[in-house]
């Protein structure tokens, strides 16, 4: 089968806040969506197991999904979804708001945001589907929401590995091994004498950062 195929059921782009031990912390999130109408309204979220959200939203049953725009900037993308929140600060350089119960709403330039509390999970492999009950929510709606083909093929960005829909990054690496590639949007830094320590402290392309880099 073509896997290109799945690329074309509709997936958004979402920021999952949770609670954590040392902080507020957040992910990227393809797959969400209203799974009951009101008054009883639920939001399900597809989390991987290795994400330090998932353990977050296991340990405190409570997660916020913040509805990102098309003005989001890749580098808020970029943060929240290539890198871990295990060792806090992950969103000491991104505007939010921490709610009353400890859960963080993102805040640049996102369209709406919901507060859940965790009814129901469901096994899905390597992922886990929380089910949630919508507690609060923003009262107006901004902008325009991105869409995850609006990401891949406008900001050309990729998924983060533990995404459903990534794909590993097509390589190019020479002799040395030293070439790096921003996962958000592709731009590429192949200079091989350039150490990494020494490139940019952002992309140039989405502003991404550094850390975000893989091999390519």
């Amino acid at each position: 089968m073509n896997l290109a195929i799945l690329d074309q059921f509709t997936y958004g782009m979402y920021a999952v806040g949770v609670k954590g031990e040392k902080g507020p912390s957040a992910c990227i999130c393809t797959s969400a969506a209203q799974v009951s109408p009101a008054p009883d309204c639920r939001i399900a979220v597809c989390i991987s197991r290795e994400n330090y959200s998932h353990q977050c939203i296991e340990q405190n049953g409570l997660f916020s999904v913040s509805v990102l725009s098309r003005n989001t900037s890749g580098a808020v993308i970029g943060a929240l979804g290539f890198t871990s929140g295990r060792c806090g600060g992950k969103l000491n350089n991104i505007r939010h708001r921490v709610l009353r119960e400890g859960v963080p709403v993102i805040k640049e330039d996102t369209c709406c945001w919901v507060l859940c509390e965790v009814v129901a999970k469901v096994d899905a492999g390597t992922h886990t589907i929380f089910i949630g009950k919508v507690l609060a929510g923003s009262e107006s709606f901004v902008g325009q929401p991105m869409s995850y083909d609006y990401y891949r093929t406008v900001i050309k960005g990729a998924p983060a590995r533990n995404a459903p829909l990534y794909r590993p990054l097509p390589s190019s690496r020479g002799a040395d091994g030293e070439s790096f590639i921003c996962p958000v949007c592709g731009y590429r830094f192949s200079d091989p004498d350039i150490p990494f320590e020494e490139l940019p402290e952002q992309c140039p392309s989405c502003g991404a950062p550094r850390h975000a880099f893989v091999r390519g």
